[in-house]
């Protein structure tokens, strides 16, 4: 069986296509058995993040053949037959390898060299193991990923700086408010990254931080440990008189917020700025609201003009990243040698 990938990323189509395409974790399981029950993968692997979809799959199939069973099974899952067709990427062997790789090492995250997706990687991993989806060939294959990440995290530079899609958004907060020290934070939805968010603001002087969350747990945990508060999640309308920054991360398949909720809340507030950063896939926020004023809105793409600043100063490490990868690959194509004896 040879591995294949196909999906769709912030390099190839905006977060208004990808949202359409996302899948929630509690789908993954089903989807990644009714791909093999159709036959097109005998082991697969779905990476859904704010960024990316992603199916990695070993299939015993010639490539086209794959891609092909690959695409119907994402449009058919999404039921997207009557939209456009999103831009869709599809790799075979080694190419796929290369990416799964460089996917690892962050160096096709909108950050460069962010650390994130080496984690989202691993959870998507995890639970495609955990439900015996993968096999010895996608085992391996993500097993010597993994251990390159950490290779090229160790002996190269590609890391330094901001690394993150948090620490890219603190510095767009600080764009926006010329200090954090009085800034109230609100964060809705108390996932890996608004937490990392929310802990990255803390630590550049924001006064305070409410989490509103599904899981009240979750919320009570975080709030208690960075030291805010945490309200029911169907509160979370009424603290906008008192914030200055909200940072969206739920799985709802709808808007959150759209301009019609938004504008009452607005009211109490005078001129005050707020600052809503979106990061959900789907959305959370409708863009309307960025119309609104003193609404500063920005949602997982507008973040790629900062994020653009750190690749500059990251460029002289991707040659020795791809090189790393390219001995590692090789290493992985390489079959053992025969045993004479």
């Amino acid at each position: 069986m040879s591995v294949v990938v196909i999906g769709l990323s912030h390099r190839t189509s905006p977060v208004a296509v990808r949202e359409r395409f996302a899948f929630a974790e509690a789908q993954i399981p089903a989807a990644l058995a009714a791909l093999r029950d159709a036959g097109v993968a005998g082991e697969a692997v779905i990476l859904s993040t704010c960024n990316r979809v992603e199916i990695y799959a070993a299939t015993a199939l010639a490539p086209a053949a794959a891609f092909a069973g690959l695409k119907q099974f994402l449009l058919a899952f999404h039921q997207a037959g009557g939209g456009p067709e999103p831009e869709l990427y599809t790799l075979a062997e080694p190419e796929s390898l290369h990416h799964l790789f460089k996917v690892a090492g962050g160096l096709d995250s909108m950050v460069l060299g962010e650390t994130e997706i080496l984690g989202q990687l691993k959870k998507a991993y995890d639970l495609a193991l955990q439900h015996r989806h993968t096999g010895a060939r996608l085992n391996k294959a993500f097993q010597r990923a993994f251990h390159t990440a950490k290779h090229i995290r160790t002996d190269t530079n590609i890391q330094r700086g901001s690394i993150s899609i948090a620490s890219v958004a603190v510095e767009l907060a600080e764009k926006i408010f010329s200090s954090l020290a009085e800034q109230e934070v609100l964060v809705i939805g108390a996932g890996d990254t608004s937490e990392k968010t929310a802990r990255a603001l803390m630590s550049r002087g924001a006064r305070g931080v409410v989490f509103a969350n599904r899981s009240p747990e979750r919320a009570q945990a975080l709030a208690a440990e960075l030291g805010g508060r945490a309200v029911p999640f169907e509160d979370w309308p009424a603290q906008f008189q008192g914030i200055d920054i909200a940072i969206s991360s739920t799985s709802a398949p709808h808007y959150l917020l759209d301009r019609r909720r938004l504008e009452p809340l607005l009211k109490p507030r005078g001129e005050k700025p707020l600052l809503l950063i979106d990061i959900a896939v789907p959305r959370d926020i409708d863009p309307e609201v960025n119309y609104l004023e003193n609404v500063y809105l920005y949602n997982v793409d507008d973040l790629q003009a900062i994020a653009e600043d750190h690749q500059k100063s990251r460029q002289a490490e991707i040659a020795r990243c791809e090189a790393i990868i390219a001995e590692k690959v090789a290493a992985l194509l390489t079959p053992p040698p025969l045993n004479h004896s």
